[in-house]
């Protein structure tokens, strides 16, 4: 059974437009990591000022759900939780923007060897994101088919722990030419793209534990 009614329609309409938000960010995110490491550098600035702009647009989003549903007394027992969901959703956004901030400020030297291991790497942690939102959407409508559309966004999250391992292991023990400092830096990197996953896997963790309280 839907969370909301009728009478709440413009609310569900601008938590879907936070989703789609977010959801657009992630897309960007990708895209944004593929034009750093090939080189195209006016793609990524195209790509960093979108997320920026899309960032903005969520946290405004964000602040306009929570304030509607204090002002209307909108499903007062469920507020403090829903509102912990949209942070923790916002925060993934929050993490792909810095993530491509991170490339913009410190001008990392990707070789050409890790470009298609960077560009794998951005994508399956992406992924584990984007298997969030349905399950994030599925709260609001279905919330006992939540559980189920986590499964995908643990799976992924794993993947980006063996990716990211390999990625490191591969420029530790096998990239010579590299000095220590080049190695570090790529690693600082990749932890900053492993962050994705990892704030999906926080918001999966916290939708799980809301759905079971809502079929309670």
């Amino acid at each position: 059974m839907s969370l909301f009614t009728r009478t709440t329609r413009e609310l569900t309409v601008m938590i879907d437009e936070f989703f789609d938000t977010i959801e657009i960010g992630i897309l960007i995110f990708k895209e944004g990591v593929k034009a750093y490491v090939r080189g195209d550098q006016t793609t990524f600035q195209s790509h960093l000022k979108k997320i920026d702009d899309l960032e903005g647009k969520a946290d405004k989003l964000q602040r306009t759900i929570e304030n509607d549903m204090i002002v209307h007394s909108i499903l007062p027992h469920q507020r403090s939780e829903i509102v912990k969901l949209l942070w923790q959703m916002d925060e993934i956004i929050d993490t792909a923007k810095g993530s491509l901030n991170e490339f913009f400020i410190e001008i990392p030297r990707i070789p050409s060897s890790l470009t298609e291991d960077f560009i794998s790497l951005a994508e399956v942690s992406a992924n584990a994101a984007e298997e969030l939102m349905p399950a994030a959407r599925s709260f609001f409508r279905e919330p006992h088919l939540v559980r189920e559309k986590l499964i995908k966004v643990y799976f992924f999250e794993r993947e980006t722990d063996k990716a990211a391992f390999q990625l490191k292991k591969k420029v530790f023990h096998e990239m010579n030419d590299l000095s220590l400092a080049e190695k570090a830096h790529i690693r600082y990197i990749t932890h900053h793209i492993e962050n994705i996953s990892d704030a999906a896997q926080d918001a999966a963790d916290l939708l799980a534990s809301m759905a079971i309280s809502q079929l309670l």
